[in-house]
């Protein structure tokens, strides 16, 4: 005689004994919960719970992992955005020039150093550690990070990522004058909002005088008087206090200091 596919040894607790008798309800719950192990089989009743839980633990996990697909560009890559932004140059800004007087942070994450407060001098350059100098004004902050990154990567750093902020922007300045000729920094100077202006001034913002400039003989073109004689200006007696007036500038004043065949 063949055996029965499920055993049944486990007495079977009729409902009636099992509301009968001292403590009904414990009885009636333990009537309940070995009615499945005497009809099955203990065996055969955990391997269907398992399966039971593993069908109702699919969705769920399935639900809860696209959720956190959906939502994994908010809660995960925003802060990790934030973070890559702040420690990468391809954000910098590179729509408006410097000028002078703006004040920025400087700092090379690489350094893992807090922000340094730099500004903008008058020359038009900004004192970077390590290497001193460096001609700010008129670059965007993206263009002077990539001019210092390349700087600092020729000796102190294999790779730098150069992060420059403007923190105050300087009052907005009254026009430009241009400085040529025999001066370290040609080009365009911008005239501060405050405070006069002279060619002495736009020479130093400009750099200086280079090597073989010749000091005593600066042209100062007026706007407006192009075909006019240049004012010729002698700043090396002005500035040992001769008497020679430093001139004022105007807008798009042209400044020329000439040079020097022989260097004395």
């Amino acid at each position: 005689m063949s055996k029965p596919l499920f055993s049944a040894k486990l007495p079977i607790l009729s409902k009636e004994r099992a509301q009968a008798g001292a403590g009904g309800a414990a009885v009636s719950q333990i009537w309940l919960l070995r009615r499945p192990f005497a009809l099955f089989g203990s065996s055969a009743l955990l391997a269907l719970l398992l399966v039971a839980f593993a069908l109702l633990g699919v969705p769920q996990a399935v639900a809860q992992t696209a959720k956190a697909e959906n939502r994994g560009d908010e809660s995960l890559s925003a802060p990790d955005g934030a973070i890559i932004a702040m420690n990468s140059m391809e954000y910098l800004d590179d729509k408006r020039p410097l000028a002078i007087g703006d004040r920025l942070s400087y700092r090379v994450v690489e350094e893992r150093t807090e922000p340094r407060p730099v500004s903008v001098a008058d020359s038009g350059e900004m004192e970077v550690p390590l290497i001193g100098r460096v001609m700010a004004s008129g670059k965007t902050c993206k263009q002077l990070a990539s001019d210092i990154k390349k700087t600092l990567e020729k000796t102190y750093f294999f790779h730098a990522t150069v992060i420059v902020s403007l923190d105050i922007a300087s009052p907005k300045s009254k026009g430009t004058v241009f400085v040529m000729g025999a001066v370290r920094n040609q080009g365009a100077i911008e005239i501060p909002p405050d405070g006069s202006f002279t060619v002495s001034k736009a020479i130093m913002r400009a750099g200086g005088f280079s090597e073989f400039a010749n000091q005593r003989k600066v042209k100062l073109i007026r706007k407006g008087n192009a075909s006019s004689e240049p004012l010729m200006v002698d700043v090396k007696s002005m500035m040992e206090g001769k008497g020679e007036k430093d001139p004022v500038l105007n807008v798009d004043d042209v400044v020329i200091v000439t040079q020097n065949r022989i260097n004395f």
